[in-house]
């Protein structure tokens, strides 16, 4: 029998997939605990209609995705700090402090977690730090530490 999952079922699939499943196991089991419908030709539509809507929103989101690299691909944030002797900063530049001055300076509101600075910044000088904009997309911009 033909039917519907309305939650995920471990060992059987994905909430709005149809899957295949003895009469006893969907009639005992799944129907009463509304895990799952029967397979209907209207449920099957709705599950079409909602598959397409899905990968049109991730179609959408990678293309914002794409512009937001392009858009960030030149850009350089510039963060003012005191520093002591040698151009050491009293501590270190984080990651919500370079999202705040990207925000500030262009525009863009990123989260200080999708954010990565591969190394410390503790001095003075230009830094590359990596955003990640969407799963398996990445931007780099540079950040630029100056004296106040």
């Amino acid at each position: 029998m033909k039917v519907i999952l309305k939650k995920d079922v471990k060992d059987l699939g994905k909430k709005d997939q149809v899957v295949n499943v003895s009469d006893g196991y969907a009639n005992n089991f799944l129907f009463p605990r509304g895990i799952a419908v029967p397979a209907t030709a209207g449920g099957l539509n709705d599950v079409k209609n909602k598959q397409q809507a899905a990968e049109e929103k991730k179609k959408r989101e990678i293309a914002a995705a794409k512009e937001l690299v392009a858009a960030l691909k030149d850009k350089e944030v510039v963060i003012k700090l005191k520093c002591g002797a040698g151009g050491k900063l009293f501590g270190a530049v984080s990651s919500k402090e370079v999202a705040q001055e990207l925000k500030k300076q262009h525009g863009f509101d990123l989260d200080k977690k999708d954010l990565v600075i591969k190394e410390p910044i503790k001095n003075l000088g230009v830094y590359n730090v990596e955003a990640k904009v969407y799963t398996g997309i990445t931007a780099e911009f540079k950040v630029k530490v100056e004296s106040l």
